[in-house]
């Protein structure tokens, strides 16, 4: 088992869901209803599936391109991202 990868897989992601919408939406719907449980429960399967999907994905995804170019174009992606926040919308 490969703990480093474990614990920096858990960190990003961790870091990059918070404040995101699906956190936002959580709280909405948690504030809203009387079963938290459930609600937790809903939203972490949630994460847990489309994380699958990702994962799955991206493994058959390496099988065609090599992984520099797919950190490269995420790269490129996460700078163009950050640079249209910045410039976007007052």
């Amino acid at each position: 088992m490969d703990l480093k990868l474990l614990a920096s897989t858990f960190g990003l992601i961790f870091l990059a869901e918070l404040g995101d919408k699906t956190q936002l939406a959580t709280l909405a719907i948690a504030a809203s209803e009387r079963s938290r449980l459930m609600v937790f429960l809903g939203s972490a399967a949630a994460l847990v599936l489309t994380s699958a999907i990702a994962a799955v994905l991206g493994e058959a995804v390496v099988r065609t391109i090599p992984p520099v170019w797919i950190q490269r174009v995420a790269g490129v992606a996460f700078i163009a991202m950050g640079v249209l926040f910045l410039v976007g919308h007052e």
